[in-house]
């Protein structure tokens, strides 16, 4: 077995840094996904709108009004929650299970594949 990974062994990089290159990676991927987070309030998106951050459909619905204010919807939700409030946490236990789910997915993967390379033969 190759011992090029072994612990004790770090890259050039690694003693510049202090940190392993898949760190360095996580760290700027999460720091690229903070920035679109407050960019949008940063640059005061949805300023003067009484509600700044509404989704697609309440757009779509206040467009339509605008446009066409007798139209008549051919379909009624199966459930409307009784208030914004359980609108908003309904939504966000479907993102959570969403979230959950592929979690559990690409831990399942990233096991599998740790638990293949191990009992892999070498090749030396």
């Amino acid at each position: 077995m190759s011992e090029t990974n072994a612990p004790s062994e770090r890259t050039s990089q690694e003693r510049r840094t202090g940190m392993k290159r898949g760190t360095a990676v996580n760290l700027g991927i999460l720091l690229v996904v903070l920035a679109l987070a407050v960019a949008p309030l940063a640059m005061g998106a949805g300023d003067g709108k009484e509600e700044p951050f509404t989704g697609a459909d309440a757009q779509a619905e206040t467009a339509i009004i605008e446009n066409d204010p007798g139209y008549e919807p051919w379909f009624n939700p199966l459930y409307e929650p009784p208030s914004g409030e359980v609108e908003s946490a309904l939504f966000a236990l479907q993102a959570a299970l969403g979230a959950g789910v592929l979690g559990y997915y690409f831990g399942v993967v990233r096991t599998r594949r740790k638990l293949a390379a191990t009992a892999a033969p070498d090749d030396d």
